[in-house]
């Protein structure tokens, strides 16, 4: 009986490993039967795609360029040589920074001397004043004369005037100093540089261009015929050459008027940049999203590859595919674009399409976008 149970002991696994062996040799026979065929036949493993009649709103398309909010074109005040600049192009600068300086030394100095003699002449009408106040004190008691008195408030008078006149130079002297200082007038990044130290620059000629580049905003002329549909606060969805992902916006303002054609409405978008990965500059292309929505052929974006407003794909017929082109007619909404020229139910390649060519023989692995 103990030999029974040892031997059982011993088989048993032997057996149920012998079986699994068993089990996955014929799965992988199967697997390496049927790329055979597939090899032998020309047969593509994919997977697909349906094409689904979606729900998305209407849409306004718009183009244009995205420009910083806060933007300034910086130009001399005065005439001047430059003695420092202090900033590259592309410097992070803060509200009130100097970004370059004309004739700096010698305004300067002419601020230290008319410090100099404001101090100078505050003294002598503080010296005048106390002369005068004791002239005065001793002509009440008949001790000077009417003529001494009156000549003590006169030098008063002329010394006080003569310290007016040192402050308005001193504040001329810091005038001409903070004119010949060009400062970012907010907080930004330096877009342009135009200066060098040692050029002469002459009132008004551009210096520098600042920007802020985290709110910026979109200027795009609409077509007329959609001033019906248009409001402020619509949300809207744009693309930008380099990126990937979409990005969002609002309609923030509205023009009163149509443009002087009579054909274009001019709006204003805002675009939240507070990470700084959009540049002013760059050129934008998208959609507001109006009111209602209507079913439209679409498929699953993260498959199809733009190339402006078209892309290629790979239409399934019998097991053959071919090579079709197609218009994207709107942008992404909820991960899905639509499409024009494809019927409800039509189905493309979804992964595989670097493996086939036009008139390639393929077998559905499974099926996405369902």
């Amino acid at each position: 009986m103990e030999q029974k149970k040892i031997l059982l002991y011993f088989v048993a696994p032997a057996v149920v490993i012998a079986g699994a062996a068993s089990y996955h040799r014929i799965l992988r026979n199967r697997e390496l039967s049927r790329q055979l065929v597939q090899k032998t036949e020309g047969i593509i493993p994919v997977t697909l795609a349906t094409v689904e009649n979606r729900s998305f709103r209407g849409t306004i398309p718009f183009t244009g360029s995205l420009l910083a909010v806060n933007r300034a074109e910086l130009k001399a005040e005065v005439p001047g040589r430059v003695t420092r600049v202090a900033v590259q192009e592309g410097d992070k600068v803060a509200a009130g920074s100097v970004l370059s300086a004309q004739d700096e030394d010698e305004l300067l100095l002419s601020v230290q001397a008319a410090e100099a003699q404001l101090a100078q002449a505050q003294a002598q009408a503080q010296q005048a004043k106390r002369d005068n106040e004791r002239a005065q004190s001793m002509l009440e008691k008949r001790s000077v004369t009417r003529q001494s008195a009156q000549l003590a408030e006169t030098n008063f008078n002329a010394s006080t005037a003569m310290a007016s006149a040192a402050q308005s130079n001193l504040g001329l002297a810091k005038s001409r100093l903070n004119k010949s200082r060009i400062t970012a007038p907010f907080a930004g990044e330096v877009a342009k540089r135009s200066v060098q130290p040692g050029e002469v620059l002459a009132p008004g000629q551009p210096a520098f261009e600042l920007v802020d580049n985290r709110k910026l905003e979109i200027q795009a002329d609409l077509s007329a015929d959609v001033v019906a549909r248009i409001k402020k606060g619509m949300k809207a969805s744009f693309r930008v050459t380099g990126f990937d992902q979409p990005f969002e916006a609002t309609l923030t303002q509205v023009s009163a008027s149509v443009q002087q054609d009579g054909r274009t409405l001019r709006v204003r978008l805002e675009v939240p940049n507070t990470d700084g990965r959009l540049k002013s500059g760059l050129f934008a292309e998208g959609e507001i999203l109006a009111e209602g929505e209507t079913a439209r052929p679409a498929l699953p974006a993260s498959m199809l590859t733009a190339v402006g407003r078209d892309a290629e794909i790979f239409v399934v017929q019998n097991d053959i595919v071919h090579r079709q082109r197609i218009q994207l007619s709107g942008q992404e909404q909820g991960g899905w674009r639509p499409v024009e020229g494809l019927a409800a139910g039509t189905q493309v390649v979804a992964q595989g399409r670097e493996l086939v060519v036009d008139g390639s023989r393929v077998q559905a692995s499974d099926s996405k976008g369902k």
